[in-house]
């Protein structure tokens, strides 16, 4: 079973500031971004995969606030493809009562980002998230690691500062966005000490070389069992991350660089998502 662990349905103009959409198309390489992402969209750009983790993000200081039913509406309506993870803000949101709400509407995990949220990952507001997740079995997909806006403040971004969140909250599970770039050494060390951790491979096979090096750095360190195949769907699609695997060892043919087997690259495709968060 092939799931995309991470992409994104957002409305635009109403989910979405200007500028947020303006510092996002700063960064596309002179090719427009339509982040209009209406449920339509997104259900046409999964065709190629059996189950895909959809999300938006409250993120009020980076200018993303989607509403938790909006997605829980197009969720409920595809159950046997669609899961949906809601999103709390916890500096505008009340936390629990959002949850609580995120729970009723049959969302099935929370997506964070305590750098666009401003927010430190250790912030007693974002150990109340935790504490929730870890008592009703909900999965997490967190950003963490570097982002586009200007005022999203990087030192929040660390992925080594959810190692003490791990060690507080054991039972907990989740996934660190992006392999935690540009910090994807420190989010390899961290997932192989920490069972209830894990890393996506989102949005990085366009930077080929950084993705050569964090999947070769993975294999090293034995945990390429604990990466999870994800696109970041409207940014890239799951067949060009799917493409850029089964052609990863072209950017070293005709040299002694290590490469991936075969199978190794097919296990990333196949990754046992479901399994792992809890979801089947």
């Amino acid at each position: 079973m092939i799931v995309d662990c991470h992409t994104h349905i957002w409305q635009y103009p109403g989910h979405l500031s200007d500028e947020f959409v303006q510092e996002a198309n700063q960064i596309a390489r002179g090719h427009p971004i339509d982040l209009n992402v209406t449920p339509e969209k997104h259900w046409e750009a999964m065709k190629g995969v059996d189950r895909v983790i959809v999300f938006g993000m409250r993120a009020q200081h980076s200018g993303i606030l989607t509403p938790n039913k909006y997605l829980a509406d197009y969720a409920n309506r595809f159950p046997e493809k669609v899961i949906g993870f809601g999103g709390v803000d916890p500096l505008v949101d009340d936390v629990v009562t959002t949850l609580e709400e995120l729970v009723r509407l049959k969302l099935r995990g929370v997506k964070l980002g305590p750098i666009y949220q401003n927010i430190h990952p250790l912030d007693a507001r974002m150990l109340k998230v935790y504490e929730f997740c870890e008592r009703s079995g909900l999965p997490i997909m967190i950003h963490q690691g570097a982002t586009f806006p200007r005022k999203a403040p990087l030192k929040y971004a660390l992925p080594i500062l959810l190692e003490d969140v791990a060690l507080q909250f054991p039972a907990l599970k989740m996934v660190i966005a992006h392999l935690g770039h540009p910090w994807i050494d420190d989010t390899l060390v961290l997932i192989r000490k920490q069972p209830n951790l894990y890393a996506d491979i989102s949005a990085l096979h366009y930077r080929p070389w950084q993705f050569y090096q964090a999947l070769i750095t993975a294999k090293e360190y034995g945990v390429l069992h604990k990466l999870l195949l994800g696109s970041d769907y409207p940014f890239t699609t799951p067949e060009a991350t799917i493409d850029a695997l089964r052609n990863f060892n072209k950017l070293v043919e005709g040299t002694n660089l290590p490469r991936l087997g075969a199978a190794e690259i097919e296990s990333l495709i196949y990754s046992p998502t479901l399994t792992c968060l809890g979801l089947q």
